[in-house]
């Protein structure tokens, strides 16, 4: 779905789960399976001489009129591949590679099935064997510009000589795929908290000069979805809130600054997944709203993130029954071409959820693929067999349950953003984590500080100080107690007046009731537990979010933020 956060062991153990990142994917790539037969396309032209230049939408209907069947099938094809760069892969990731594609390369996976897009995940998981599988394409800002660099090499080999659709799940918070050397925002919850649009418009515009300038073309963010019960702990923190209008402010903000930048958005997961605890990597969510409550509580976000003009809209594998119960919004025609295309107006491409979560593997890969488009999408992300799907969309149209319209149709769409996105010039890689987006973020950041218990004015802290956490925390342990530092106060290993830091997946026994200040870097329901007499949140365990926090706790900023969901028997701030 966009992403859920579990751990690569857990998720190995659960192979229905298991395939490459976006709800956007939130999906995790399997590990290499047995080789698949190859399967070759038909012939088809060469790349067009001569492009219509300017016109996205001319340079797509002449990109079209290239394409075989076999081209049209494989340009709504998003799947991912194993290695970090397009040409030249490792032993283990031209394994992967052959299990997927019956290729050694993701250059090669392109040439094999005309692909459309790509999608590049940023981990690599380890099995219970201990055995490490190559699954990450990402490692650094460098590193990804060279793969995607041959990735679009290859792609301008196609027929139609159209770009390649490069994604990835770049949401921040506790779904970021590229986390090293890049400028960190803080989550979409901390956006929310600060409630200062222009700031968080700001924040994205530099995040997507940061992607465009990777080469990455969409990112599946921001989540438009609105949180309803504290127990929906599969978004948490990757919306930005409760209040559906406050949501769709932020939403359009941040669909302004990354297409600013040249970088399609794409808002997730339609048609909300935030009045729901199921998880769709596991089960079908079932989303019990009435009509009039989805319009209220849900549609806002999404609704908005469209005015703005977000180039993409991804489904969720979700049970909206008020409108069509008992069939995965990705599959329903109601709810993808009634609700997203006639109600809210959405003329860009609809994208799917990963393919190979639990609710969309209830058919085989060849008729899920028809079932998808038919449906309304235009993409299908991560299926589960690429030359399944591609067969069995090939299949569709020679029986007629898939008409040629309607794969044109979604083929254009994605062309014509293709092309869209193609005229930005592409930044160099000096503006990753330049001065200009650290200040940009930071100043998100420091809107974004909530007190939720204790003093509203002066210094939080005095004397020599202990920063604590759980042993995964450490990095956010180091970076707080440098930042500590630099506002002057003496950090000491033992002693000191007490700041534990508690985080995403943390639980009422990491809490530490000797702590003068708890602080919460995820969403803030755990504040409810804790007995420390100042209570913080941050949302974010970024190293700006740390500063902008130790800058609070030495008196020197107010802490402006409000919790943008409500906390049992704590205020939404106290300042």
């Amino acid at each position: 779905m966009g992403s859920v956060i579990r751990t690569a062991r857990a998720a190995l153990l659960v192979p229905l789960l298991l395939a490459a990142a976006a709800c956007g994917s939130d999906d995790k790539p399997a590990p290499p399976a047995a080789s698949a037969p190859p399967v070759v396309p038909s012939a088809v032209p060469s790349a067009l001489a001569s492009t219509p230049t300017g016109d996205p939408a001319a340079q797509a209907a002449a990109a079209v009129a290239a394409m075989s069947d076999s081209d049209l099938a494989g340009q709504v094809l998003m799947p991912y591949a194993y290695g970090s760069n397009a040409t030249t892969v490792d032993k283990g990731s031209a394994a992967g590679n052959q299990g997927l594609a019956g290729v050694n390369t993701p250059a090669e996976m392109i040439a094999k099935f005309h692909l459309g897009g790509l999608i590049l995940v940023g981990f690599t998981a380890e099995d219970p064997t201990g055995a490490t599988n190559p699954t990450t394409n990402v490692e650094n800002p460098k590193q990804v510009r060279e793969l995607t660099d041959g990735l679009q090499a290859a792609a301008r080999q196609l027929p139609g000589g159209a770009p390649l659709m490069i994604g990835t799940d770049q949401e921040y918070g506790v779904v970021t795929r590229v986390t090293e050397g890049v400028t960190m925002l803080p989550s979409a919850m901390g956006a929310g908290a600060a409630g200062q649009p222009r700031l968080t418009e700001g924040a994205w515009r530099a995040a997507g000069e940061e992607l465009a300038a990777m080469g990455i073309t969409v990112d599946f963010a921001p989540v438009a979805d609105t949180l309803g019960p504290p127990a929906n702990t599969v978004i948490g923190s990757r919306a930005f809130g409760a209040d559906a209008k406050a949501n769709a402010q932020q939403v359009a903000a941040a669909v302004r600054g990354l297409q600013g930048a040249g970088v399609a958005a794409g808002l997730k997961h339609f048609p909300g997944h935030g009045h729901t605890s199921g998880d769709s990597h596991e089960v079908l969510p079932v989303v019990k709203q009435s009509q009039a409550a989805w319009t209220a509580q849900d549609m806002p976000p999404f609704q908005s993130g469209v005015g703005a003009g977000a180039g993409v809209v991804m489904s969720g594998h979700l049970d909206l029954q008020a409108f069509d119960k008992g069939v995965p919004a990705t599959f329903s025609k109601k709810i993808m071409t009634d609700l997203l295309r006639s109600r809210l107006k959405f003329t860009g491409v609809a994208v799917t959820d990963a393919m190979n979560m639990p609710p969309a593997m209830k058919w085989p890969p060849g008729e899920a693929a028809v079932r998808a488009l038919n449906a309304g999408n235009d993409m299908l992300l991560m299926p589960p067999n690429i030359a399944a799907a591609r067969d069995g969309i090939l299949a569709g149209l020679k029986d007629g349950s898939l008409k040629k319209e309607r794969l044109t149709q979604a083929v254009t769409r994605i062309l014509t953003l293709k092309f869209t996105t193609a005229q930005t010039k592409q930044p160099d890689l000096s503006v990753v984590a330049s001065q200009a987006h650290q200040q940009a973020v930071s100043a998100l950041d420091a809107a974004s500080i909530t007190v939720l218990r204790g003093p509203c004015a002066g210094a939080l802290l005095s004397g020599p100080v202990t920063v604590t956490a759980s042993s995964d925390r450490e990095v956010a342990r180091v970076n707080l107690v440098r930042a500590l530092q630099a506002q002057g106060f003496q950090v000491q290993a033992a002693g000191g007046t007490v700041v534990h830091l508690v985080g995403y997946g943390d639980k009422s026994v990491d809490l530490d009731p000797a702590a003068r200040v708890t602080v919460m870097m995820d969403t803030p329901y755990l504040l409810a537990a804790a007995r420390s007499p100042i209570l913080v949140a941050t949302y974010s365990s970024s190293k700006l979010s740390l500063n902008a926090l130790a800058a609070v706790l030495a008196g020197k900023a107010k802490a402006p933020g409000k919790s943008p969901v409500a906390v049992t028997g704590l205020p939404r701030t106290v300042c």
